[in-house]
């Protein structure tokens, strides 16, 4: 392909890659707007005002059932957050307990002007979606994560006559994922109106095959489709644009001939580019002009960073020349209580929180993201390992994608790389995780299938699979030395069809990597599987606990309230501690990166438990976004600002041993106080990660202090909380936009007389709000709890409880009231500012 680089054995890359095709032209409208909006933009929103109903117990129908409810709503929307939890959902634990279901969607609206042709784009419906547009069919989608578009030109109507989208989404057959997956048109929708002659969905590709301090090569590859019946002779126009300033461009002429695409290639120089960096992730801009008889008839912007990277044998991940540790996590699709339906706030709040951590890398667990996350990565700077599938051909639930495989695969991962070969951020494609395929010759197969594919659309990115694990761990003795021998070795991953070696845990066999695979670089794709509950703590907290004990047994330990230690002590039999796999990837140059299972609690998959737990334990953050005491011991190692955690919190029976634990940085030592009087001084030693004390509980104040060459660096104090007595109230932004989408989350803290929070404090709250805006969800962070996401009232969990707060479209203030028995009220107040203030 023209501009792409061949993979070698260093996979060195230099590349420039679109921002989102899509959003950057987007103007938040309805589809019943004037024709003078109709006629200037190319693509405007179509996520208002949808009717929707839902059919619990579905028949096998294309039709809607007589005498329905409908509600109207806005999209994105997800219906099974709204349900309730079950044991018997068929969902299972994997899918939280929620209920799926038949959901349809009717949407109506007007047109004035037919000479345009008229697409619908979906980012993405869960799932086996069907469209009809005025009654007829237009198309089937079984897989609920990849984009796709439908030209419904051929069955509109125009002037005063209403159109109608009818959307049926059958998320019936349950189970059909391994964790939540939500239920509906949980992502965004379009219409996009074009001339004749236009530039397709996902439609442009830009690359940089040379990167110097001096210049920068550009070459675009564009798609141009002629719909009129006739050849047509066109210009074809492409500028560069810097912060708003035009600095290059390009025109071409071709032909193109009726009822034909074409694809045309411009190649273009930067001087002095900057370059994109996690640090500094700048964004260029193309703007694409088609003229036909010196008018312009379509306009297509791209925004595209410009930079280089290789993974390297011996030196890891390379960016721009530096060599760059990837400090990653993965994360699924959901936005705990907001459920499955996509929030461009809450997504950002989600990378804004993994920023502070020091996170640097996403790894889009196990399928297509929405493209707005990738949106976020572009602008924020991180490296993002973008997956396709959970599985080949093999179920791993009965009713999943696999049922879809033979029909649908080669189409979902071509519309998937074109989809999002345009990011700066996206820097690994995986083909698969965890595929029971990859034991076998088939897999090899397939990999090699799916490995073409990729690389006739791009091949400037490595491809990797992740692998549980590359190396058979059953007969080696994973203590001693590997042999390098095949005879140890994952089929696909001997077969050298990969890129990077994707390791999913195996944390033993990483410093062995070279010996097995000499030439294939390192990644590890999924790590650790850690275990914790926000805010509980076992004692002593320096004995290891493996739950369950396999994974394929029913696990019946674990403690009263299926409660997890927040200590770095529980851990999954197939993973590690936090602190353990962090300590290897941290030694060895060659060890390109990790991402870590998983970045936040999501909805499903509650290991080591099942009901009524109904969430993860592996986030480092909470479901409500409220991190847990490990967070620190990243933040002290993956960023420069200076650490001092220490935990657990300090109310506990008289005379209880409680071990003290204190995560920190950019110091010799800590020392600890209780009531002012000594526990010692403890250091660091060799490779460890945190300090301890052991000490009996006396109730008052804990203190800490850090230092470096004797002088103090940071202190912490925690003191024992008394009964609880108020609310404090804490937001994150108190000053959003009113646009009806925007989010402020208020923390509600309980809190003593003296304004110490009570860690202890798990007591009901009552919401109510007053003003322009909306209480859209509600969460503790407690796995355990079968409250509604969805209400006016939650219970705390160790003395937090978020609320999540929308705006509507008028500008103004918003009151939120927080109220508990024997807490009195508390208020906070939200401004809501139109978007130009």
């Amino acid at each position: 392909m023209k501009g792409g680089n061949n993979i070698n054995k260093k996979f060195k890359i230099s590349i420039t890659k679109i921002f989102s095709v899509i959003s950057v032209v987007l103007i938040f409208l309805t589809c019943s707007s004037s024709s003078e909006t109709e006629n200037k933009q190319r693509v405007i929103s179509l996520n208002e005002d949808w009717q929707f109903t839902l059919i619990a117990n579905p028949q096998a129908s294309d039709t809607t059932p007589e005498n329905l409810e409908w509600r109207t709503l806005n999209l994105p929307h997800d219906w099974s957050i709204e349900g309730v939890f079950k044991k018997d959902n068929p969902a299972d634990l994997g899918g939280g307990y929620l209920p799926g279901g038949v959901g349809w969607y009717k949407k109506n609206f007007k047109l004035s002007d037919s000479t345009k042709l008229t697409f619908v784009q979906f980012d993405g419906v869960y799932m086996n979606s069907t469209v009809w547009v005025n009654g007829k069919k237009v198309g089937n989608h079984p897989n609920g994560y990849g984009s796709f578009e439908y030209n419904i030109t051929p069955y509109l109507k125009y002037g005063p006559n209403e159109n109608e989208i009818l959307v049926k989404v059958d998320n019936s057959k349950q189970p059909n994922s391994r964790w939540y997956s939500g239920s509906g048109i949980y992502r965004n929708v379009w219409l996009k109106r074009v001339n004749p002659i236009y530039i397709p969905f996902n439609g442009t590709f830009i690359t940089t095959p040379k990167v110097s301090n001096l210049f920068a090569e550009v070459s675009i590859e564009i798609d141009l489709a002629n719909e009129y019946p006739k050849e047509k002779n066109t210009q074809i126009t492409t500028t560069i644009f810097q912060d708003n300033l035009k600095i290059e461009s390009v025109t071409s002429e071709e032909t193109l001939i009726g009822n034909s695409n074409k694809t045309i290639y411009q190649d273009l120089k930067v001087t002095n580019p900057k370059l994109w960096s996690l640090e500094s992730p700048f964004l260029y801009q193309a703007i694409t002009q088609v003229y036909v008889d010196g008018e312009v008839i379509d306009t297509y912007k791209t925004n595209f960073g410009i930079r280089t990277f290789q993974f390297d044998l011996n030196k890891g991940f390379i960016l721009n020349n530096e060599p760059t540790k990837i400090k990653g996590v993965c994360l699924h699709h959901d936005l705990g209580p907001l459920g499955a339906a996509i929030n461009n706030r809450a997504i950002e709040r989600q990378l804004e929180i993994m920023k502070e951590m020091g996170v640097n890398g996403i790894r889009t667990a196990h399928n297509p993201p929405a493209p707005k996350l990738l949106d976020l990565c572009d602008k924020m700077g991180f490296i993002v390992m973008d997956e396709a599938f959970d599985m080949w051909e093999k179920t791993k639930t009965t009713y999943d994608y696999a049922n879809y495989w033979e029909e649908w695969h080669k189409k979902d991962l071509a519309d998937f790389i074109k989809r999002d070969r345009n990011h700066p951020s996206i820097f690994i494609w995986s083909i698969g995780n965890e595929i029971p395929e990859q034991w076998s010759d088939r897999g090899i197969e397939i990999a090699k299938e799916l490995k073409s594919i990729v690389h006739e659309l791009d091949t400037t990115r490595p491809i990797t699979l992740a692998m549980n694990p590359p190396v058979n761990m059953n007969d080696v003795d994973v203590t001693t030395q590997f042999d390098a021998s095949k005879v140890y070795l994952n089929p696909v991953a001997a077969s050298g069809v990969l890129d990077l070696i994707g390791y999913n845990y195996a944390h033993q066999t990483y410093e062995y990597h070279q010996k097995n695979f000499p030439n294939t670089p390192f990644i590890a794709t999924e790590t650790t599987s850690g275990l914790q509950t926000r805010g509980y703590y076992d004692f002593p907290s320096d004995t290891l606990k493996i739950w369950p004990l396999r994974w394929d047994i029913p696990f019946d330990g674990g403690n009263p309230g299926n409660t997890v230690s927040a200590f770095d002590q529980v851990r999954t039999p197939w993973g590690s501690l936090h602190e353990t796999t962090w300590k290897i990837i941290k030694k060895y140059d060659y060890l390109s990166g990790m991402f870590i299972w998983t970045g936040f609690d999501y909805i499903g998959e509650p290991t080591p438990y099942s009901w009524p737990s109904r969430s993860s334990y592996f986030g480092i953050v909470d479901l409500a976004g409220f991190p847990k005491d490990v967070f620190y011991m990243y933040q002290s190692e993956w960023t420069d600002e200076t650490v001092l955690h220490i935990f657990p919190h300090w109310n506990w029976e008289p005379g209880k041993i409680i071990d003290i634990w204190a995560y920190y940085n950019n110091a010799d030592e800590v020392e600890l106080f209780i009531n002012g009087k000594s526990q010692g001084i403890r250091t660091k030693e060799g490779d460890d990660l945190h300090v301890m004390w052991r000490v009996p509980f006396e109730k008052g104040t804990l203190t800490a202090i850090s230092r470096k060459d004797g002088q103090v660096v940071k202190e912490q104090e925690i003191k024992t909380a008394t009964q609880p007595t108020g609310l404090r109230l804490k937001a994150d932004r108190s000053t959003i936009i009113a646009d009806g989408k925007d989010l402020s989350f208020i923390t509600v803290e309980i809190v003593d007389g003296n304004g110490t929070l009570v860690p202890t404090a798990n007591i009901q709250l009552d919401f109510s709000i007053e003003g322009e805006g909306t209480i859209i969800g509600l969460s503790n962070g407690d796995p355990v709890n079968h409250e509604s996401f969805i209400g006016t009232s939650h219970k705390s969990l160790n003395g937090k409880c978020l609320v999540i707060l929308q705006s509507t479209k008028l500008s103004g203030s918003l009151k939120l009231s927080v109220t508990s028995k024997g807490l009195g009220k508390s208020d906070i107040i939200i401004s809501s500012i139109d978007k130009t203030e």
